[in-house]
């Protein structure tokens, strides 16, 4: 991956943000600029260089997985390290990271006398749009988690419970990657479904129940997440109704969507299915987010949103009807946005599967 080009992308805009250095203190970010993987790693980036600080833990990590940055590594406090670094490139006016800061950080450091400039979301709009390295890293970690649903449909019997089930998924997938589960896994039997993000319980398996299964895993940092809904024995009528209308929708969202479409644009058109449907009131969240280096990034495509989806973007589109003491489905895709519409990236059908 160029992270190299990445980084002169980022201090390109050091002047509109009349800045002389950006401070990237957010781990993902971190990782993005540099390829940093460990737990503590901050980026000092100027126009003409940059520094990558960590402690001493770190300094062997450093050496191979940031070879084109100089190391600063320190010990102690890494606010009296940030202020140490900005003196040694000479910088004074120094743009951060609002999300990756504490409002303690930022006072100590303004208070050591450095000028801290918002450069909100910045690195954040530079990972909407996924490189072709990226997008295959997100697409082996769905083929895991392709190949993991297909193990796990085999093992659903009468008893099993959402615990047992959700143990044996992310297990299938801790064993082919060391990156294991990318979120909690949501897995829910029957009347459990109607919870958008359930937690696994004891609830047992039985005939006629619905299972919705939420969950993706990691391959070098980067994450997939995908939803499918099933049913063990014939489920009931409303919710083979739901399902009908909550696979329309998707397929509408998978069918319209291309780059230059706004969040707002793409989520209505999906909506509208479902409140058509007669089951607005019951799609009770946002379309989908990106997925890359976080399992939620931007753009978020949601009621109203105005930011644009552009090209080469990854992201959900997972609408959901959930009725309390009844079920829920939900049905995701993680898609590749292009040109002219957009790429599926799971292979595992979305038809209902009855097992």
């Amino acid at each position: 991956m160029d992270r190299s080009t990445r980084r002169s992308r980022l201090t390109r805009r050091l002047p509109d943000l009349d800045a002389e250095a950006f401070l990237v203190t957010r781990l993902p970010n971190v990782r993005y600029l540099s390829g940093f993987s460990g737990t503590n790693g901050q980026l000092l980036l100027t126009a003409n260089d940059g520094l990558f600080l960590t402690d001493g833990r770190y300094a062997e990590a450093a050496s191979h997985e940031v070879p084109d940055l100089p190391p600063f590594i320190y010990s102690g406090d890494t606010l009296d390290a940030v202020v140490r670094a900005c003196r040694q490139v000479v910088a004074r006016q120094v743009a951060c990271e609002v999300d990756g800061l504490t409002y303690r950080a930022w006072s100590r450091l303004r208070g050591a006398g450095l000028v801290l400039l918002p450069g909100d979301r910045e690195v954040e709009a530079l990972r909407r749009e996924k490189d072709p390295d990226e997008v295959a890293l997100i697409a082996s970690a769905q083929a895991i988690a392709d190949d993991a649903f297909e193990a796990i449909t085999g093992k659903l019997a009468e008893g099993v419970t959402e615990r047992q089930v959700s143990f044996e998924l992310e297990t299938f997938m801790r064993e082919r990657t060391v990156g294991g589960p990318a979120f909690d896994t949501i897995l829910a039997f029957g009347e459990n479904a109607a919870e958008p993000h359930h937690h696994p319980t004891d609830r047992a398996l039985g005939r006629g129940d619905v299972v919705k299964m939420d969950f993706g895993c990691v391959v070098d940092g980067y994450r997939s997440d995908m939803t499918r809904t099933l049913a063990f024995g014939d489920p009931p009528t409303r919710l083979r109704e739901v399902f009908d209308v909550v696979r329309a929708a998707q397929l509408a969202g998978v069918d319209s969507l291309k780059a230059g479409m706004t969040a707002g644009e793409i989520d209505q058109v999906v909506r509208d299915v479902i409140v058509r449907a007669g089951y607005g009131e019951a799609f009770s969240h946002p379309l989908g987010h990106g997925v890359g280096l976080e399992i939620h990034e931007d753009p978020i495509l949601r009621p109203g949103g105005e930011e644009v989806v552009p090209r080469s973007a990854v992201v959900t589109i997972e609408p959901g009807v959930y009725l309390p003491g009844v079920g829920g489905v939900r049905i995701e895709d993680m898609v590749e946005v292009t040109a002219d519409g957009c790429r599926v990236i799971p292979r595992t059908p979305k038809d209902l599967i009855v097992l």
